[in-house]
């Protein structure tokens, strides 16, 4: 017989819980004021080693992931963060990342120059430091060009490490470099996994946080581990038939020097160094005794044409006794975002 709705009591009403409402929300996200901040040294497959605590004291590794209220914000080695949950660095600990700090630098690249995708490599680097093989592979100073306008528009410093002297002169190589005034080292290999000059690019990485870039094969790995003996990074041969390398560093991966003093950051080795990411006219910003010279130049100059007001500026003497020679840098460096095929 059916019941009318008086006969019903509250013990007969089912109601569908709903999921999407369940509990109320707040578009304000925790603080988490009490983050434990650390630095990330290793990214692998959504996992993040990140070293916490005072290096004199409880200093540890810990593995993290990353909480959902960072979105899609990435997270690269070199970051600042802040981490709650398991922060003990035991084995099977895992704490969460909830916050990345306002990063000082960020190198990135993207694959090519119409490229609108960028690639970040590393944050808070102060020294991008190139390296590139003298022979074994042959120099490619077009990628060089291109990695040191990445470190301009950076803000980082720009360091030339160049090894394999023992095959060839760096004389020629220097002298092609001296009119952009890059400092530069020149280290060559003794052995099997033994390398000479290595005071120099020692000194050079005192006291900083330095990220190595360069394409396969030129000894990025072989620098890393002299420098940091228990590094043990993989390390390759050059082919024969192609004169590339073979990639041995699959990921990035921050050390810390031998005593503390400063950190290397090695990266996998690259082919192509897009600058799509770069204005040309924040090039001519490193160039100081040059940019006061382009108020004369016409609308839209690239500062690489026949009308430029730069030539006359040089020729004026505004620029010092040393402007032909700065120009021509400058211009190189502005041709660099040009691509060529094998860069």
């Amino acid at each position: 017989m059916a019941r009318s709705a008086r006969d019903y009591d509250e013990s007969d009403v089912r109601i569908r819980p709903n999921k999407r409402n369940s509990r109320p929300r707040s578009k304000d996200r925790p603080a988490h004021l009490d983050a434990v901040p650390g630095m990330v040294t290793a990214v692998d497959r959504g996992r993040y080693t990140v070293l916490v605590g005072d290096a004199d004291a409880d200093e540890r590794v810990v593995l993290a992931m990353r909480a959902r209220e960072l979105g899609r914000k990435g997270i690269v080695v070199g970051d600042d963060v802040a981490l709650v949950g398991d922060i003990s660095g035991s084995p099977d600990a895992l704490a969460r990342i909830v916050r990345v700090e306002p990063r000082r630098t960020l190198l990135r690249r993207t694959a090519d120059d119409t490229d609108p995708v960028e690639r970040v490599i590393v944050a808070n680097a102060d020294q991008l430091v190139v390296v590139s093989a003298l022979a074994n592979p042959e120099p490619r100073p077009r990628l060089i060009d291109r990695c040191l306008v990445a470190a301009y528009d950076a803000g980082m410093s720009p360091l030339l490490a160049l090894t394999k002297a023992d095959l060839a002169d760096p004389g020629p190589f220097l002298g092609s470099y001296a009119p952009l005034a890059v400092p530069a080292v020149v280290t060559a290999t003794r052995g099997p996994g033994g390398t000479d000059g290595l005071d120099g690019l020692r000194d050079a990485l005192r006291g900083r946080v330095s990220v190595l870039v360069g394409h396969s094969g030129v000894g990025k790995s072989t620098l890393v581990n002299a420098l940091v003996p228990d590094a043990l990074r993989a390390t390759g041969v050059v082919n024969d038939v192609t004169g590339r390398g073979r990639h041995t560093s699959t990921s990035a991966v921050a050390l810390r020097l031998p005593g503390g003093d400063g950190w290397v950051i090695d990266t996998p080795g690259i082919r192509s160094f897009g600058l799509a990411h770069v204005d040309p006219e924040r090039i001519i910003t490193h160039f100081p005794d040059l940019e006061a010279g382009t108020d004369e130049c016409p609308r839209g100059c690239s500062h690489d044409e026949e009308e430029c007001a730069l030539d006359a500026w040089v020729a004026e003497g505004h620029a010092g006794p040393a402007g032909a020679s700065r120009l021509e840098s400058l211009r190189r460096l502005l041709r660099a975002r040009t691509p060529e095929k094998g860069d």
